[in-house]
């Protein structure tokens, strides 16, 4: 897989980044791609693992020693259709991935990991570029729907599959009312993030406790304390303790008050 001898001669090497003054100005992204030759190195460090680990390490099991042997070899076309085979939108995790399979890397145990998240980025950036992404049009339609509730990359992938298998419409359905939310369009500079909602403003509780001075049905602000005091507070006993204490047993899941002071 890729050069013999490429992870002595080549060290693991991250592409440059734009400068802080200039990256502010825009939502552009900031990551530059790596020069042809830099992109040879880091795809020639991948070894002829005797069992690639980055296999099991990523949750997708993307076949990667062979797309990293494809770009050594400048096919292109052959890196795309291995990545494409078990990833549906490698623009989104060459970018987003936290990357286990560089953790899994057998390369990794005494030198730096292969940068595997970046070779993944820059085949399907060049397959763009190249022409090679088309649109993948079902020969037949079941005119069948399905709904796919979350709109993350998991629910677009979900969405995907069932719509490459003739299914008319697969809806990604996003809550309106999550804890903040990421709708991208499969590049930093056209994603949208959505801030948290605030949560419902609670209106204030009603207290018809008696000796409080108030009237049934009038406002006592967020908290009852003269209604809270009365409650008795009800604790659950384990059927084991009363029966130590009493010799009785309870059925589960009775509660009873605990005594007071002067009880």
């Amino acid at each position: 897989m890729g050069k013999a001898t490429g992870f002595l001669e080549f060290t693991r090497e991250l592409p440059e980044k734009r400068p802080v003054e200039e990256r502010v100005k825009d939502y552009n992204e900031f990551i530059e791609r790596y020069s042809d030759q830099k992109l040879n190195q880091q795809a020639a460090r991948c070894m002829d693992c005797g069992v690639p680990f980055c296999h099991s390490g990523c949750p997708l099991g993307n076949i990667i020693p062979e797309f990293n042997d494809a770009v050594y070899r400048k096919s292109w076309a052959e890196a795309y259709d291995i990545l494409m085979s078990t990833n549906n939108f490698p623009e989104f995790t060459g970018r987003i991935c936290p990357a286990p399979c560089e953790s899994a890397c057998v390369l990794g145990i005494n030198q730096p990991a292969i940068t595997i998240e970046e070779i993944e980025k820059h085949i399907i950036e060049i397959a763009f570029d190249k022409g090679m992404v088309k649109p993948i049009i079902p020969h037949v339609r079941t005119g069948k729907k399905i709904a796919v509730i979350g709109s993350g990359p998991a629910g677009l992938a979900c969405a995907d599959a069932p719509r490459r298998r003739g299914y008319t419409r697969a809806p990604s359905i996003a809550a309106s009312h999550g804890q903040g939310l990421a709708a991208s369009t499969g590049r930093p500079e056209r994603t949208r993030m959505l801030a948290r909602p605030r949560r419902r403003p609670r209106g204030p509780r009603r207290c018809s406790a008696p000796g409080t001075g108030r009237a049934r049905g009038e406002p006592a602000g967020r908290r009852c304390d003269a209604r809270r005091s009365q409650r008795p507070r009800r604790v659950r006993q384990s059927r084991r303790g009363q029966r130590r204490r009493t010799g009785r047993s309870i059925h589960r899941g009775q509660l009873r008050a605990p005594r007071g002071p002067g009880r």
